[in-house]
């Protein structure tokens, strides 16, 4: 009885991922776009990525000298 349960858990993870491949195929076209986008959309949406993942980065090597003055706090408990 144990050996026949150990097997129905795997049996559901194996149905499942079929269920999760088939999802995922059905949503992959391979069809041109129905709208196209511009360049200036283009540009817009590279430029609010760079600045969204540069602006935290150099906001932090901006502030290094500030994080340097701080007292370390001590590291034995006490």
């Amino acid at each position: 009885m144990v050996m026949a349960l150990k097997g129905v858990p795997q049996a559901a993870c194996l149905v499942r991922a079929k269920m999760v491949l088939q999802d995922r195929r059905s949503s992959i076209y391979s069809k041109p776009p129905k709208t196209k986008i511009g360049p200036g959309q283009s540009f817009f949406i590279m430029s609010v990525f760079a600045v969204g993942m540069l602006a935290p980065a150099g906001w932090i090597m901006h502030h290094i000298p500030e994080y340097r003055q701080r007292p370390r706090p001590s590291s034995r408990p006490s």
